[in-house]
């Protein structure tokens, strides 16, 4: 599975559950959205630190885990990636 395949049921994950700013997510419920065999790879932990350090997700440390929540500043970009998604269908 691609890098882009994977930003994108991300974002449609966090975004379907309404999961902007104060309201956060534990980085294994983020995973559950992936087929089993690719959860644990290494391109998924890649691409969650590259969205991570492109402000697209805000991450929180909460109850010793890693919480993500979707960054309210950047809707716009993620709703083009979205969009753009759709429009390859």
């Amino acid at each position: 599975m691609q890098k882009e395949a994977i930003i994108k049921i991300f974002l449609r994950k966090l975004v379907n559950s309404n999961t902007w700013g104060g309201k956060h997510t534990a980085e294994t419920n983020l995973r559950k959205s992936l087929p089993k065999h690719l959860r644990g790879e290494k391109i998924v932990n890649d691409t969650i630190k590259e969205l991570i350090s492109s402000g697209i997700l805000k991450c929180k440390i909460s109850t010793k885990e890693k919480h993500i929540s979707l960054n309210p500043k950047m809707k716009q970009e993620i709703h083009q990636i979205l969009d753009a998604s759709l429009e390859n269908i």
